[in-house]
């Protein structure tokens, strides 16, 4: 089975929801059950693909993407977080990891024959592995410098990264805390934005709070074909952007892609 690993760089605020509201957010991100990190179903991914694809008008959207009583021939797995941008004191953001992401990237990166050569690591609480020294202030919270990311993991990393000059970027905003500190800043740290309906007079008629992604949020898939009949060629027809999640007629939901793996 051939399969591609998509990086998933975000261009802009994303809002890839549940339709629940959780307390005062009205329209929370959706996020894995156990982990609480956000993610993107990968039946919205594929939808999204599916979109992308019959606007090219090359015709075999059926059998690629499936109709009612067929599944179609390409599997598309959900969306995972890898990298988080979070606000610092001593840089515009820092992308934050955890050892828990990088160890699900490996894997998957396994099963889609493909391997990873950094070694993973190990983060104690309140400490960070991060470019620099002394401490390393991510929104209110401080953490200890104890090491840096190694060269290796920053180049599997940029591998996922589309644009050139965000991959050169990456070793000097790259930090990578503990699996329970990267828990908290994904689940608190995204942000809420406040949206409104106005009626002819201006007046208020419904406001209601969305959590979104933010632009520069990495993600990645794992895209496979099922018979191997070049399934996987034609998909990668739809370029290098795609819109995914809610929110399109305002521009949000733009994912730059990077495709790794078979051609």
């Amino acid at each position: 089975m051939n399969s591609v690993i998509v990086g998933m760089l975000a261009e802009t605020f994303v809002h890839p929801g549940t339709g629940q509201n959780v307390g005062a957010i009205d329209l929370p991100v959706a996020r894995e059950a156990a982990t609480d990190y956000p993610f993107i179903a990968g039946s919205s991914l594929k939808g999204a693909l599916r979109q992308a694809y019959e606007q090219l008008g090359n015709g075999g959207a059926e059998a690629i993407f499936g109709r009612q009583d067929n599944a179609g021939e390409l599997l598309a797995s959900d969306a995972r977080l890898l990298l988080l941008p979070v606000r610092s004191l001593s840089s515009a953001y820092k992308w934050v990891t955890c050892p828990h992401l990088l160890e699900r990237l490996a894997r998957d990166a396994g099963r889609s024959g493909m391997t990873v050569s950094f070694q993973m690591p190990k983060v104690a609480d309140k400490t960070v592995l991060s470019q620099g020294s002394g401490r390393l202030f991510l929104e209110e919270r401080s953490f200890e410098v104890t090491g840096g990311p190694g060269d290796k993991l920053v180049e599997a990393l940029g591998s996922l990264i589309p644009n050139e000059s965000a991959r050169a970027r990456l070793k000097g905003q790259l930090a990578i805390l503990s699996d329970d500190d990267f828990a908290w800043f994904a689940r608190y740290g995204l942000a809420v934005q406040a949206r409104n309906v106005l009626d002819d007079k201006k007046t208020s008629k419904n406001l209601w709070y969305e959590e979104t992604l933010p632009p520069d949020t990495l993600m990645y898939a794992v895209l496979a074909e099922r018979n191997g009949q070049g399934v996987l060629q034609d998909v990668q027809k739809i370029g290098d952007y795609l819109q995914v999640g809610g929110n399109e007629t305002v521009g949000q939901g733009w994912f730059s892609l990077q495709w790794l793996g078979a051609r």
